[in-house]
């Protein structure tokens, strides 16, 4: 899992994404599902209409991973906790599912 901050390249995208989040939950298609990151153009920042919802496996090429310490490695922890518990029953989202 990437932190906050870290910067990448998706599959098939010609712009660099900044990751603002890890574990969005997003309602598509009727149903809530679960993105392993969203994030927005960098290095224009946030956009409310530009945000984008993807997977570990859309990701291409990591160029810039975020700022680490011992708050990122607890939070990692306990995210890992809730994906094996809670997290187990959200199905994991799509990219092309997304409009």
């Amino acid at each position: 899992m990437l932190p906050i901050g870290s910067i990448v390249y998706l599959k098939e995208g010609s712009r660099k994404v900044m990751i603002l989040n890890r574990g969005a939950l997003l309602e598509t298609a009727g149903k809530q599902v679960i993105f392993d990151y969203s994030g927005c153009i960098y290095p224009v920042g946030l956009d409310a209409k530009q945000i984008f919802y993807f997977n570990e496996d859309n990701i291409d090429q990591v160029v810039f991973e975020g700022f680490k310490d011992e708050e990122e490695n607890r939070y990692q922890e306990l995210y890992q906790k809730w994906l094996e518990k809670e997290g187990a029953s959200i199905p994991k989202g799509k990219v092309e599912d997304i409009g």
